[in-house]
């Protein structure tokens, strides 16, 4: 039988990639950078093969969509930042068992998801900027949820987080679960970016204030707290992807019958505008 190994919320920020890169930002994200190589670590103690990732840049419009292709190959150059990521060349395995029966046993709660084995369907770079961290190897297979829905319910993008983990279990494979986007996430208006360092602060205190209080919350484990303000949360601090990726580990840990802590890995911080973390959550048998 397979197991839900590792689940985490991370940063998926472009950043990350210039701090690689020679140039001001050199070094800028190493806490970041630090936090995916430390969740990786565990994963692979852990024997994980399979990564799932709820990628809030991959947006639809209808339906919930999993990318299953047995391979994944290209170079990627971002449309929404192509300064600050191009030429990404990638090479991953896939694993397209798993994400058909996720969509088979999402679409049987009443929640329409299809299953996708398109060459030309490629990865985002919420899936793409973690894999570069943390799967370097390019040992570990993929799976890559689009979490973008731009007409969709938190209640459907919940039972899809259940089906995750109900297709897992009955799998072979041994899983990390990434919840692949921001906290609140309101860039800064275009002609304020720079005036206001934009790359390192947050566009609203009031955001600032509202990601800290959810964070506290999950931190000292009161789930139940954090998911009655989520689509509020979601919706008043523009929430990335309006926060389904949340919503769809949240559903895979058992709601608000969860009764973990959230592990803080890489301490909260602003970017461009939003608010980042790397958060672990421990994976706890489901009622």
């Amino acid at each position: 039988m397979g197991e839900l190994s590792i689940a985490a919320k991370i940063t998926h920020v472009p950043t990350m990639l210039m701090s690689e890169q020679p140039g001001r930002l050199e070094g800028c994200r190493q806490p970041a950078i630090d936090g995916h190589k430390e969740i990786v670590r565990r994963a692979r103690e852990a024997g994980v093969d399979t990564v799932v990732v709820l990628d809030t840049h991959w947006l639809v419009n209808a339906g919930f969509h999993i990318n299953s292709n047995e391979h994944f190959e290209g170079v990627y150059t971002s449309h929404e930042f192509p300064h600050f990521i191009q030429n990404m060349g990638y090479q991953y395995k896939g694993n397209g068992a798993l994400g058909d029966a996720i969509a088979e046993k999402a679409t049987a709660k009443g929640v329409f998801t299809l299953s996708h084995k398109v060459e030309t369907l490629t990865l985002e770079y919420g899936t793409l900027v973690p894999m570069h961290f943390m799967n370097k190897e390019a040992d570990l297979k993929i799976v890559s949820v689009a979490a973008w829905g731009t007409v969709h319910s938190i209640e459907d993008s919940r039972q899809l987080g259940e089906a995750i983990r109900e297709a897992i279990e009955e799998s072979d494979s041994k899983v990390m679960l990434l919840a692949s986007g921001s906290l609140s996430h309101r860039i800064w208006d275009n002609d304020k970016y720079e005036a206001n360092n934009g790359t390192f602060t947050i566009s609203k205190e009031f955001n600032r204030q509202v990601d800290l209080r959810a964070v506290e919350l999950l931190e000292k484990g009161d789930i139940s707290t954090f998911l009655a303000m989520l689509p509020d949360y979601a919706n008043l601090c523009s929430g990335e992807g309006g926060m389904h990726d949340t919503a769809m580990l949240f559903g895979a840990l058992g709601w608000e019958k969860y009764q973990g802590k959230g592990e803080i890995i890489t301490p909260y911080f602003p970017s461009s505008g939003t608010g980042q973390i790397n958060m672990v959550f421990p994976v706890l048998p489901l009622d």
